[in-house]
C-alpha cells in the first residue's frame, strides 16, 4: 500500500512520553496508509534506547542537538507521504484527534489543531511573546490566526518544500510555515483541540526563546510584508523630522542638520522598503 501520510515526531529527552505517544498514534491511524518517523535530536536520556525497541517506525538519530526545526526538516527529507502530520513526543497534543484534521484534506492545504479547546495548558511565560507574534502575523497576513505555532497539524509536503529555505533550525518552524502559507494564499483550516501539560521537563529557555521570538517577529515582517514594516517606520521618522525642522526654524530661523538627516533617513527607509517588496514579489 502506497504511503499517504508521514507522521513526523521530533524527540529530545522524551523518555517519559515517547512510547505512549507512538502507541496512541498507531492505534489512531489504524486503516490509514502511513509511516512514523521519529527524529531523535541527540537525546541524553533513555529516548534512544526506547526507540530501538519499538517496531514499525523509522528513527533518525542526530549526532548533536540541532533543534525542533532541524528535526522536522530531517524528517521531511525522507518522508514518503504526500501529506505530512507533525506532533510532539511529550504527550501535550491529543493525537487521537488526528483523524478530525484529516477529514478536511484535500480541500485544505494545511489543517491546524488550534489549542482553543476546553482543556488547554498555557504557560504564563510564553503568553507575551505569543501575543506579540499573533499581532505581527495578523498585520502581515491580514487574517486573524487562532493558533500561530501549534505543533499538531497536517499539511501538503509540496507546500512545505516550497518554503524550505525559510525554515529555521529552532522552535519557529511552525510559525514560519503558518505565515508563509497564509501570505501565499494557501487554504488553511483550524480545528479546536485540547492541549495538556507535558510529561517531563521542557527544553524551552524563556529568556533565550523570548529573544528568539522578537527576532522572528522582525524576520516575518521583513520577509513577507516589507512595505507594512518600512512604510510606517518611514512615515514616523519623516513626521519627527518635519516637527523638529519646524521647531528649529521657529527658534533659529533655519532648519537644523539633525532634522534634515532624519527626513533623509526616512526617505531612504521608504525606498528600501520598495526595493524589498520588489525582490519579495520576484521570488514568490
Amino acid at each position: 500500500m502506497k504511503i499517504k501520510y508521514s507522521v513526523l515526531i521530533p524527540a529530545y529527552n522524551e523518555e517519559r512520553a515517547i512510547l505512549d505517544t507512538i502507541k496512541d498514534i498507531k492505534q489512531t491511524l489504524k486503516g490509514f496508509a502511513y509511516e512514523i518517523i521519529v527524529i531523535n535530536d541527540a537525546s541524553k536520556d533513555r529516548t534512544g534506547l526506547i526507540l530501538k525497541k519499538i517496531q514499525g517506525i523509522r528513527v533518525i538519530n542526530h549526532p548533536v542537538n540541532k533543534g525542533y526545526g532541524a528535526s522536522l526538516k530531517s524528517g521531511l527529507r525522507v518522508a514518503q507521504g504526500e501529506w505530512i502530520i507533525i506532533t510532539d513526543a511529550d504527550g501535550t497534543y491529543p493525537v487521537n484527534d488526528i483523524p478530525r484534521l484529516l477529514k478536511h484534506t484535500p480541500r485544505y492545504d494545511m489543517v491546524v489543531g488550534a489549542r482553543t479547546g476546553r482543556k488547554t495548558y498555557d504557560p504564563f511565560l510564553r503568553r507575551p511573546a505569543k501575543w506579540m507574534l499573533k499581532i505581527v502575523a495578523k498585520i502581515v497576513t491580514g487574517i486573524r490566526i487562532p493558533d500561530l505555532n501549534s505543533g499538531l497539524r497536517v499539511f501538503r509536503k509540496e507546500m512545505a518544500l516550497r518554503f524550505w529555505n525559510l525554515f529555521p533550525y529552532g522552535f519557529s518552524f511552525t510559525t514560519t510555515l503558518t505565515v508563509a502559507a497564509l501570505a501565499n494564499n494557501y487554504n488553511v483550516k483550524y480545528i479546536p483541540i485540547n492541549y495538556f501539560k507535558r510529561k517531563g521537563k521542557s527544553s524551552i529557555n524563556p529568556i533565550k526563546d523570548f529573544i528568539g521570538f522578537n527576532f522572528l517577529i522582525f524576520r516575518i515582517a521583513l520577509y513577507f510584508a516589507p512595505l507594512k514594516f518600512f512604510v510606517p517606520a518611514s512615515f514616523l521618522l519623516f513626521l519627527a523630522g518635519v516637527v523638529k525642522g519646524v521647531m528649529d526654524f521657529s527658534n533659529n530661523s533655519r532648519i537644523g542638520i539633525f532634522a534634515a538627516l532624519v527626513v533623509l533617513f526616512s526617505i531612504q527607509i521608504f525606498f528600501f522598503g520598495l526595493l524589498a517588496d520588489l525582490v519579495n514579489k520576484r521570488m514568490s
